[in-house]
């Protein structure tokens, strides 16, 4: 039965792993959305209001970054793509330099691992068609998210209290007390996430403008991008803009790593500890390994929601495990608690006045333990 009933959730979990991912995803938006709602009603407005105003407060400063930052954004990644080429050439010359190699081979092997994708157009004209379909469903997606998220800040209340019922009446007040852990905790992580993209995009920016490398919005706003992935998303960002480094000189591409670290110790040591970490109550080394694992079980789109997903798990385990058991523990310790009063007397005690050794002494000598016991009471 056991073996069963896991073969059965494994399956299960493959295929519902998708819509596992839309709720949470729902549920995060569904967070911030609900807190905005209730700030406003305080202040006397309907809740639709105060959820309207806070979707439509997020969408305008999206709208603002993508104004800003996209078209400067588009123009350099286009510029990028053109200057590819020349940059494969200039790496080539590179990686033949430093491995000794003829750069006519490396040349030679790049061109027959491109030319399998040009003499079969079907290979390329694939992906690209897939590309363009998921970004299309994830935008659909997107629109339904916003809008469920939307409606669930509206009336939290009969979705919370759903869940609730769900368990014995005893324990539904431990679990509106976990529920509000969970709901803390997420919100930190989402603006521990905000402050870490603005610090990371800001520094970025700076120190790659300062050593004169191009495309320094480019590389900037991908990094912003990826800090969603804790730790990892720091190195992918890293790779791009010391290899296009590479290609102008070391001492260049030896800056630009510098740059990368000092910008990811910065984020180490301060953004994640002090925003991020203090906030979702969890060691900066759970969170890097627990990623690597959300990552394995659900997927590239799992990677982004892998610190909610950690703290649900750590938050839970806590509550309904660890407590669990300290309070049983706790329980067991005060069991063997002697109380004052009970236990003076044992089986060997003639009377609790006495000592030890005056007991052992009537116990030695019979006849005077027996006129001891027999001698009457005053």
């Amino acid at each position: 039965m056991l073996a069963a009933g896991l073969l059965l959730f494994g399956l299960l979990f493959r295929q519902l792993v998708t819509l596992l991912l839309a709720i949470l995803i729902t549920i995060v938006f569904a967070i911030p959305l609900a807190a905005a709602a209730t700030r406003f009603e305080r202040r006397g407005l309907p809740r639709p209001i105060g959820a309207l105003l806070a979707l439509l407060g997020g969408v305008a400063v999206v709208a603002l970054l993508i104004t800003l930052l996209v078209p400067t954004f588009i123009d350099q990644t286009d510029e990028f793509a053109d200057a590819v080429p020349g940059i494969v050439d200039d790496l080539e010359g590179t990686y033949a330099d430093v491995t000794g190699e003829d750069a006519s081979d490396v040349g030679d092997r790049v061109q027959e691992f491109v030319e399998k994708w040009t003499d079969d157009p079907e290979r390329l004209i694939g992906p690209i068609t897939s590309i363009g379909l998921n970004v299309a469903g994830i935008l659909g997606a997107l629109v339904l998210i916003l809008i469920t998220a939307y409606y669930m800040a509206i009336r939290p209340e009969p979705l919370v209290d759903g869940l609730v019922n769900l368990f014995p009446p005893p324990r539904r007040e431990h679990v509106r007390h976990v529920l509000d852990r969970v709901r803390r905790s997420w919100i930190g992580w989402m603006e521990g996430v905000l402050v870490d993209m603005l610090a990371t995009f800001v520094l970025t920016f700076i120190g790659l403008s300062l050593i004169g490398l191009d495309f320094a919005i480019f590389f900037a706003v991908l990094s912003a991008l990826l800090v969603v992935v804790p730790y990892f998303g720091a190195i992918a960002g890293a790779v791009p803009p010391v290899l296009f480094a590479l290609t102008d000189s070391p001492g260049k591409a030896l800056l630009t790593l510098g740059i990368y670290v000092l910008v990811q110790q910065i984020e180490s040591n301060v953004t994640i500890p002090i925003v991020m970490s203090q906030r979702t109550r969890m060691h900066p080394a759970m969170i890097a390994i627990g990623v690597v694992v959300v990552g394995q079980l659900f997927g590239f789109v799992g990677l982004f929601v892998a610190v909610p997903i950690l703290s649900l798990i750590v938050i839970a385990t806590e509550e309904f495990w660890v407590k669990e058991i300290e309070a049983i523990d706790r329980e067991r310790r005060v069991s063997k608690i002697e109380l004052p009063g009970s236990g003076q007397l044992d089986d060997r005690d003639d009377h609790a006045d006495q000592d030890e050794d005056h007991d052992q002494d009537l116990d030695d000598d019979p006849e005077a333990g027996q006129l001891h016991r027999g001698a009457p009471t005053r």
